[in-house]
């Protein structure tokens, strides 16, 4: 072992508490300060004195919580932890603008290892490493110095928490109305303190999840279909493509300049560019639109433990099938057929965990074939999922360029990023096209449908931000304006009186939002049920006559 290795540095015990509390409450909430000096303008000495405040009040408190642990000997473990927490909560932080709370721990926790090793990159590795793992390799490392007297070593340590407590109460005397200001007009600040925010948040997912094993609630027990939909000569089926970070700013079916739906296009869809999300993050937004619970009056605990759309509908006595290339329904699929298709690994198409979502479609044609009774079938594509874009598509869908093809999207200009995430939209406007033109080649044994709707979007740099899983009371719009779309086969409109003229219209005129889509796939499907809200169906205004 190297000479330099063997010599320990040797500290007391109480310095050894000062100093990394002091890395802990300066070096690793840089990213706090530079968010609490944007929003406390500091043009006048009160201000600047608020502002210096901040770092003590940081270090007085990590001061208090490592020494009360140094009393059980545990002084370490809890630098360790808070270290390594800190450490990570900052680079995030810093590097996609996120927010550390209760969702972004579900996030994490409901990513794939394909995800996660999506995130990984030699600068994440770097910077975790140095400010991180290193740090607490030194930790272990420091020898702290045995006290001649227990006693007087522990005196000392309960100085330093009275000192602390009392710097702690002489801030909140002079700048309490400041900091009750600051934090209450920008309730997000506090997510960036660490360890802080890590711990609250999940703290809070462990509170909020202490309900997921309660008895499954039913739900549309009286479900049926109309025999309406029984009676004719083929039977139903629709296809519900469920995106994934597709953000509807980039679909030229709304607008956006450049041709990125050059195929729905020409797929007479009815597209509505009012749009919005439940959440901003998957595992909010899928539970929340197959619960039946509008965002408003949305209860993610109760949706864990409730049967949702799917339960209905298959209870109604159609064949319910999900296809996952997104690592899971999050509870929207858990009590119908449902299939991984991402463990096929089907060559080609799939590499390292993930798959291009053309996977979605092996065997589906034989599956439709054998159909018994009316169908939904789900397909949950990877869509634009970051930060690694350029895996979403194969490469003859490189239409916009330079791309970005690489995972530390914030290395990249906004024009390569932008060019990059296109291309995605490109390929999803190719898989949703496929899909039609899989129900128009059924057409002779079914009547055919499809629902496209995005779970959110994505944010690609826009003022610092990255990625997805924002609050959404600050989320911005990229995050929360979602594409959606409805095609009707012509048979669909004929034999149940819905005018594709009137759906048109409707869709440019209305704003809807994924609460729509629970009714809406109950009237597509013609399940009558006492869940089912006729005003929230979108087809409602549209449905006359049939021929």
């Amino acid at each position: 072992m190297p000479e330099f290795l063997l010599r320990r540095p040797t500290f007391s015990r109480l310095n050894f508490i000062l100093f990394f509390a002091l890395y802990i409450a300066l070096v690793l909430n840089i990213a706090f300060y530079r968010q609490a000096f944007a929003l406390l303008p500091v043009n006048s000495l009160h201000n600047a004195l608020v502002f210096l405040s901040m770092p003590v009040v940081a270090f007085s408190v990590m001061n208090i919580l490592i020494t009360l642990a140094s009393f059980l000997r545990l002084d370490r473990l809890v630098i360790s932890l808070f270290v390594l927490v800190s450490a990570a909560s900052q680079y995030f932080i810093m590097s996609f603008g996120v927010v550390i709370d209760r969702s972004m721990i579900t996030n994490i926790l409901d990513t794939t290892p394909a995800e996660s090793f999506a995130l990984l990159s030699v600068r994440m590795m770097i910077v975790l490493f140095f400010t991180g793992v290193l740090m607490t390799m030194v930790a272990w490392w420091i020898r702290v110095k045995p006290s001649m007297s227990v006693w007087r070593s522990m005196g000392k340590r309960l100085i330093s928490v009275v000192v602390s407590a009392l710097l702690i109460v002489i801030v909140a005397l002079l700048f309490y109305k400041d900091y009750a200001s600051l934090f209450r007009n920008n309730k997000e600040l506090v997510k960036s303190l660490s360890p802080s925010n890590s711990i609250a948040a999940s703290l809070s997912w462990y509170s909020h999840n202490s309900m997921a094993n309660l008895p499954l609630l039913r739900l549309g027990e009286d479900a049926k279909q109309r025999p309406q939909m029984q009676q004719g000569p083929r039977k139903n089926l629709t296809i519900l493509v469920l995106g994934e970070t597709s953000r509807a700013e980039d679909f030229s079916l709304g607008g956006y300049a450049r041709e990125t739906n050059p195929l729905l296009k020409q797929d007479d869809v009815a597209y509505f560019p009012n749009t919005t999300s439940c959440g901003t993050a998957t595992a909010i937004s899928v539970p929340c639109m197959f619960s039946g619970m509008p965002r408003a009056h949305y209860d993610e605990a109760l949706a864990h433990h409730q049967e949702g759309l799917l339960d209905i509908i298959q209870r109604a006595g159609l064949q319910v099938l999900w296809n996952d290339n997104d690592g899971g329904c999050k509870g929207a699929c858990d009590r119908v057929p449902n299939q991984d298709v991402t463990k096929l690994n089907l060559p080609g198409q799939c590499i390292e965990g993930e798959c291009v979502d053309e996977v979605l479609f092996h065997q589906l044609e034989d599956y439709i074939n054998h159909l018994q009774h009316d169908g939904v079938i789900v397909l949950h594509t990877i869509g634009s999922h970051g930060p690694t874009y350029y895996n979403r598509y194969p490469a003859a869908f490189r239409k916009f360029t330079p791309t970005c093809d690489t995972n530390q999207i914030q290395t990249c200009s906004q024009q390569q990023l932008v060019n990059t995430y296109d291309n995605t939209i490109v390929y999803v406007d190719y898989i949703v096209d496929k899909a039609i033109k899989l129900l128009q080649s059924k057409q002779d044994n079914f009547t055919t449908s499809l629902v496209y709707l995005s779970d959110h979007g994505e944010s690609l740099g826009e003022n610092g931000v990255y990625l997805h899983g924002l609050p959404y009371s600050i989320a911005p719009e990229s995050q929360k304006h979602v594409p959606f779309l409805i095609w009707l086969s012509d048979d669909y409109q004929k034999r149940y009186g819905v005018s594709s003229q009137c759906l048109q219209k409707e869709a440019q005129q209305k704003n809807v939002s994924q609460d729509n889509l629970f009714s809406t796939m109950l009237g597509l499907t013609g399940v009558e049920t006492k869940e089912y809200r006729a005003q929230d169906d979108i087809l409602t205004a549209c449905r006359g006559e049939p021929k």
